[in-house]
């Protein structure tokens, strides 16, 4: 295939938005499926509340500007400077996400990789030549959906912050209810809510050695 032919597809396929009714062109054709609006606010959520839990400090800051002023005491865990941190830093942890391609709910969103690259990678550890179009030293770089992702937070960040930034000095500071209190109000289809994080989910390779151990 021709080099320019390819980066223009490719090119092309990275600005395209996911929506939660209806199948893309480049879904339906180069099996490329972008998050939809549920899966985008569930995995947004879940790493700001992580990030929120990682954060956990007991330390007191000082604010103010003017050196004129009294400077204002704030707790840590519940000032502006913990939110504004916690938010930047969100949407560079979607590019540690992977798609999951051979399951078909949000449980394809792991932080870990998938079972074909990891029998692909099995195959090459063995000695067997696999030819997947790309660069080996590729095959673990982000995806277009996990590109696709890391602007899809930047987005929902963008949309969202003020009824996030109102959570967050409302309620407790370790993130864990965003997700029920943010999603339902801005997500019309909320069924990938009810489903486990695709990390909960065991892969192939470990249900098959826990039968193997059962059976033993």
């Amino acid at each position: 295939m021709d080099l320019k032919f390819t980066t223009l597809v490719f090119s092309y396929l990275f600005v395209v938005t996911s929506a939660d009714e209806g199948v893309s062109l480049e879904e339906e054709k180069y099996g490329v499926k972008y998050a939809t609006q549920c899966e985008v606010c569930k995995l947004v959520t879940k790493e700001v509340g992580e990030r929120l839990q990682k954060t956990d400090s007991s330390d007191v800051i000082e604010t103010g500007y003017n050196l004129d002023e009294k400077k204002k005491r704030t707790k840590y865990n519940k000032s502006e400077l913990r939110l504004v941190e916690v938010l930047e830093s969100v949407c560079e942890g979607m590019q540690d996400y992977r798609v999951h391609k051979e399951r078909v709910d949000s449980t394809r969103w792991a932080k870990m990789m998938s079972q074909t690259f990891r029998t692909l990678h099995g195959l090459v550890d063995r000695g067997v030549k696999v030819e997947l179009g790309i660069p080996f030293e590729l095959w673990d770089e982000p995806s277009a959906e996990v590109t696709q992702l890391k602007t899809q937070c930047e987005q929902f960040l963008e949309d969202q912050e003020e009824k996030i930034t109102a959570w967050y000095f409302s309620n407790p500071p370790d993130g864990s209810d965003l997700q029920v209190a943010l999603c339902p109000t801005v997500v019309k289809n909320t069924t990938c809510l009810s489903e486990p994080y695709g990390e909960m989910v065991p892969s192939q390779d470990t249900e098959a050695s826990a039968s193997s151990k059962t059976e033993l």
